[in-house]
């Protein structure tokens, strides 16, 4: 059965997923589907395979990728989300092997979420130290969603621009970005 809503045409089911993509976009800066396959494709790993790195059942990777479920959540489940993104993102990325890829992975996977102390806390309880930028990235994407983040630093962008360029690069920037623009504004 189909429920016009609006003269659109959509049913039920169809008007939950393109809310929650729209959802996924305010929260993760483009629908989660994109990004777990940009992952996938890059990692060269199957649903399953990524959905257990990430500490998520196959199903519900499934359901977060097609939008029939809108938020990751499992705090956790991002960080590691998130420190996957920061391993295919890095430019000798593609000179790893495979065995040390899979060693990278496995290593995320044993983490849980990042702290606010600026330490990601291991499922063994021993905490590895995480650059400054990274537990200022962790901290600012989980007070702020990727557009809420862009709308603080349109905001204040005429009055102070250094500030609104910093919200950007650190908060919606990949960490490799933001970390150069540390080092560029402190001259390191």
């Amino acid at each position: 059965m189909r429920i016009v809503k609006g003269g659109c045409g959509l049913s039920s089911a169809e008007d939950t997923v393109v809310r929650n993509q729209a959802l996924q976009v305010e929260w993760y800066g483009e629908p989660l589907g994109a990004r777990f396959r940009r992952v996938l494709d890059r990692l060269g790993l199957p649903q399953s395979g990524l959905a257990a790195v990430l500490g998520l059942s196959a199903p519900m990777l499934s359901q977060l990728m097609s939008g029939q479920r809108a938020k990751i959540g499992n705090p956790a489940v991002l960080s590691r989300l998130l420190a996957v993104e920061e391993l295919i993102a890095d430019p000798g990325f593609g000179e790893l092997p495979k065995s040390e890829i899979k060693r990278h992975l496995e290593r995320i996977r044993g983490e849980s979420a990042a702290t606010t102390t600026g330490a990601r806390v291991t499922a063994t309880g021993r905490g590895s130290a995480e650059s400054p930028v990274a537990a200022l990235q962790s901290l600012l994407r989980s007070v702020a969603s990727a557009a809420e983040i862009e709308s603080a630093a349109g905001k204040i962008d005429g009055d102070l621009p250094e500030l609104a360029e910093l919200l950007r690069v650190i908060g919606n920037g990949r960490t490799s970005e933001a970390e150069a623009h540390y080092r560029r504004v402190l001259g390191r």
